[in-house]
């Protein structure tokens, strides 16, 4: 199945994936113009009148980057909807979103019909992240064009699969768009992502220690001194388990080896998302792959140092199967 168009100018197979409080949008514009899909949450813009100061303000500098750039545009942007019961924005920043025509919407904690029809009312495309076979295919058949496959080792609030099962297990019936999370920070990495069958990766954590990303500098430079040893899965934070960086849970107070279960029943990302807030100010998450990250650089020299990295590894592959065949 081909991918749709809005994808077509794409510089690498890349998803700048949705940084809850830390993506904005000057790392959203940067992402795109630099080539790749940039994102945000849509709870990010708080109060909720901000949300369309912000998508007023990347449509149009993006439509005047293409306008001055027609043979190299930029990447389409992507909206990240929580459709969860806490969220009482969802409706009221779906609407913004067909005003604005978002190219891409990216849900996430429940996929309902109605936000995908919002959606398909102008010719946006939905995708939507899961963590299993079973989720995946329940937001297909509630209307999702594609789905982002949350594998163990991501950022956030990630699955426990392997990323070869777990994709493995969704080509057997869906040929769609895919793209495949989980300690994806370099651009050989996104070439393995379509190796195992994936169309794109999807990159968040690498983007935290980004100039424009809005992060703590303490943050950011963790995201640089750490490694995969150093992240602690648990779901105390926000009720879901996820990826956080284990210097951030010592500095709360707590030990990363033995931290109590969370009701998750206690999850809230609503208008307020007091807890939440605070929880992802506080406790930084954060996936494996961040050992390839070794300095805080502007987000286009992180896709720069990607692109390179990608079709290196393409032409070293390609090279191989060529002594091969000799």
């Amino acid at each position: 199945m081909a991918l749709p168009s809005v994808f077509q100018h794409l510089r690498i197979p890349v998803i700048g994936s949705p940084l809850f409080i830390i993506s904005n949008p000057d790392l959203v514009i940067a992402q795109c113009k630099a080539g790749i899909v940039g994102s945000f949450p849509a709870l990010n813009a708080r109060p909720v009148e901000v949300l369309e100061q912000w998508l007023k303000r990347i449509t149009e500098e993006l439509d005047a980057y293409n306008q001055a750039n027609p043979d190299k545009p930029a990447a389409p942007f992507a909206v990240n909807q929580i459709v969860h019961k806490s969220n009482e924005r969802l409706m009221h920043d779906m609407e913004l979103c067909v005003k604005y025509k978002v190219p891409v919407i990216i849900t996430s904690l429940g996929a309902v019909k109605e936000v995908n029809d919002a959606a398909h009312s102008y010719g946006g495309v939905v995708l939507h992240d899961i963590i299993n076979n079973r989720f995946a295919k329940k937001a297909i058949e509630k209307g999702a064009d594609g789905l982002i496959a949350v594998a163990a080792g991501a950022g956030g609030h990630a699955g426990t699969l392997s990323p070869f099962a777990l994709v493995q297990e969704i080509r057997e019936w869906f040929d769609g768009p895919l793209a495949l999370s989980g300690s994806i920070a370099t651009g050989g990495a996104v070439l393995a992502a379509q190796a195992m069958g994936a169309d794109f990766g999807y990159i968040g954590s690498a983007f935290i220690a980004t100039k424009e990303a809005n992060a703590d500098e303490r943050y950011k430079q963790a995201i640089v001194d750490c490694g995969a040893d150093d992240i602690v899965y648990s779901n105390l934070f926000t009720g879901i388990h996820g990826n956080y960086l284990a210097p951030s849970i010592v500095a709360a107070g707590l030990d990363p080896k033995n931290l109590p279960e969370s009701d998750p029943s206690k999850m809230n990302f609503g208008s307020g998302g007091t807890e939440a807030k605070k929880a992802w100010r506080d406790i930084w998450g954060c996936g494996q792959g961040i050992g390839a990250v070794k300095e805080i650089l502007p987000a286009a020299k992180l896709v720069d140092r990607l692109a390179d990295e990608y079709f290196a590894a393409k032409e070293r592959l390609a090279g191989t199967y060529a002594k091969a065949a000799e």
